[in-house]
This record gives C-alpha cells, structure tokens and sequence, in this order.
C-alpha cells in the first residue's frame, strides 16, 4: 500500500503523522510511504531523516494525496485540502466529526473511509490513541493556565503555589479522566489548591486514592460545578464523551461571576467545548478575555510541543496503521473491534452513530 503523510497545514500545528521510526516499520512491511517536503521539519524531524528510513519525499501535497491509498495526519483535514481527498482513499487522523459538520458532509461525498484516532476504543472503555495526546493537552493546561494568572499576561496576578504564609491559586477540573488527572498532577505539584469533579463516584475514589488527599475530589453536579467555579483562579474543561459533542458544564452566567483576571483552559474545545463561552482559537492568537476572564481555547494544544507529541503519537497509531496497510479497512476492522469503533465514515454515509446523532445525519452503520 502506499501511505501518504502531508504537512499539517493548520495555524501553528508543528506534528506530523508519523516519525522516522513509524516510516521504517511500514517499509520493512513491504508499504511504500510518501511525505510531503518538510513535513516534519516542525518535530524536529528532517527529510533526510525519512528518506533514510526509506521514505520518499514529495514536492506537493496535491501529489500526495493523488498517488497515497491512505493518507495518515494528525489534524483533521482543512477547506484547502478537501478537493485532494479522493473515492475509497483511507483517511486515518484525529477528526472530532461531531464538531465538524462540513468536513463530515465532504468525507460523505467524496466516499472517502475515515477512521478517527479518537474514536477506536479498547473493550474497557479506553481510548489508546486520544491518550497520549489528552496527557500532553492535560498536563499543558495548568501550565498555561499559570502563566496566564501572571499580572503581566493579563491575569490577577496569583502565584499557583502561593508561598509560605500566602495561599495557593485555586484548581477546578472538571472531569476526571485522562485530561483531568494529568492537569491535577502538574497543579498538585505547582503547590495548588485542587478540585477535580466527575461523576464516576469510582473514578473519584480512584482519584482519591492516587492522589492521598492532595486534591479535593467532588462529584459533578450543577450545584458543585457553579460553587467551585465561582471560587476558582483556574478553569479547566477536561469533558469527553467519546464521538459526541461535550456537554456544556459551566454557563456564561457562571463565567460573569468570576472574579477578574481568572483564567479557563477548555481542552474539550476540539470537540465543541463545555464551557458555554468558549469557541476556537490558535496558537497564534490564544486567547480572549470574557467578562474580565481570560480564556484559551486552543483545539490543537499539544502542537504547541512537537517534539514530545509526535513520538508520542506514532508510538500508538503505528499498530493499527500497520493493520490497514497490510488489510485494508474492510479486513481490519473485522478482525480487531476496537479498530472497527474507529470507523466514522464510509461508503458516502456516517457509520459511527454518536457523530450522526451530534449533526442530525443518517447514520448507516457499516454492513
């Protein structure tokens, strides 16, 4: 098969869909891998480096996309790239559909077979390739989000960890999960006061457990999510329901509450945000300020840290890409269920119901 990596193209994104190492593995499965020029040059990686492990460097993403049996990213494609997708071309990245209606209606017209990394799910639940790229964006929210407290980047002017004799800035994280927890730890280790609110009472007690009673664990409710809120110097949105649209948690009333130069990091806005003020910003222009709180809203954060997110990324995306170049889509997912909940589009339709529901589509499951 012929594996075509193009260079990201979205403001500031510096990842590529795969590594040098990713490329040698496909080479010695007998695959032919193409990448655009420059493609890694952002995580560090040049194009000699790929030609190395075997790749062959591309002049333009046209051809990429025009010669490539499956294409292999990390964002999902923009506007400039939707005319080069083409009829049964494998499409295998982050996608988040159910916040993207217009990029779904393309991939149904152009019949292209779109497997979402963040939807393949393992059969206890987890989600293997979100992952990595969750602990990054969970562990860079309390760090931009102390930066941003600072009274020179337009905060209130808190210190995280307080010092001797002066409190600490005060963490609420809404969810749990894999966001939610790394974000706890770099908060925890500032010296912050933490609050985290989920509502797995097991996943609590997991929290409560691990953390030995550095942070408070609460469970969410609307009551609990307005008081930690109204009483915190951090916001952070950590919400995933796989395949949908998140939840809207905390409201624009709660925002206007909060006391000036406070600060929310919403890592769920990939997948439309749960907080009601939040929309999608860049690395170029981070932030906005409402009602006096800043926010940063970044769908692509772990941009931001190529180096760390590509290697990351290839570690864990390289096991079922090798089994769609090896089987093809249709193969593939028959013989590995977690592959097969990665299957968004398909055959012109969406075949991944919680995205359907989301954008009011058909949804046609697959066979």
């Amino acid at each position: 098969m012929i594996i075509g990596i193009p260079k990201e193209i979205k403001i500031l994104e510096n990842r590529v869909g795969i590594t040098d190492a990713g490329v040698r593995q496909y080479v010695q499965e007998g695959h032919t891998v193409i990448i655009e020029k420059d493609a890694g040059v952002g995580s560090g990686i040049s194009n000699e480096q790929f030609e190395k492990a075997g790749a062959k460097i591309i002049d333009t993403k046209k051809e990429v996309y025009a010669k490539a049996d499956m294409i292999q990213k990390v964002k999902e494609p923009l506007p400039d790239e939707y005319e080069l997708m083409k009829e049964n071309q494998i499409l295998y990245t982050y996608l988040h559909l159910a916040a993207e209606p217009k990029l779904t209606k393309v991939l149904c017209e152009r019949k292209v077979k779109a497997i979402a990394y963040e939807t393949i799910q393992l059969e206890n639940g987890s989600l293997p390739l979100l992952t990595p790229m969750s602990e990054v964006a969970g562990r860079m929210a309390t760090q931009i989000g102390a930066y941003y407290l600072q009274k020179d980047h337009g905060g209130k002017g808190i210190l995280m960890g307080g010092v001797t004799g002066v409190k600490p800035g005060k963490v609420t994280i809404i969810g749990g999960g894999v966001v939610g927890t790394n974000a706890a730890k770099m908060a925890v280790g500032l010296g912050a006061s933490v609050t985290i609110l989920d509502v797995n009472t097991a996943r609590l007690e997991y929290l409560d457990d691990i953390f030995q009673g550095r942070c408070m664990t609460l469970y969410s409710n609307a009551k609990n999510i307005e008081e930690s809120v109204l009483d915190s110097d951090l916001v952070i949105g950590g919400v995933l329901i796989t395949g949908h649209k998140a939840p809207t948690l905390v409201s624009k009333d709660m925002i206007s509450k909060m006391s000036k130069g406070s600060v929310v990091v919403d890592v769920a806005v990939d997948q439309g945000g749960c907080i009601e003020t939040c929309r999608p910003t860049s690395h170029q222009n981070p932030t906005y300020e409402v009602d006096g709180v800043i926010h940063y809203c970044v769908p692509n954060m772990p941009g931001a840290v190529p180096k760390t997110s590509t290697y990351a990324l290839t570690n864990v995306t390289a096991k079922y890409g090798s089994m769609l170049a090896a089987m093809g889509v249709e193969d593939a997912i028959a013989k590995s269920p977690a592959l097969f909940k990665g299957l968004n589009v398909y055959n012109g339709y969406v075949c991944y119901e919680p995205v359907a529901r989301d954008l009011h589509m058909e949804y046609r499951p697959y066979k």
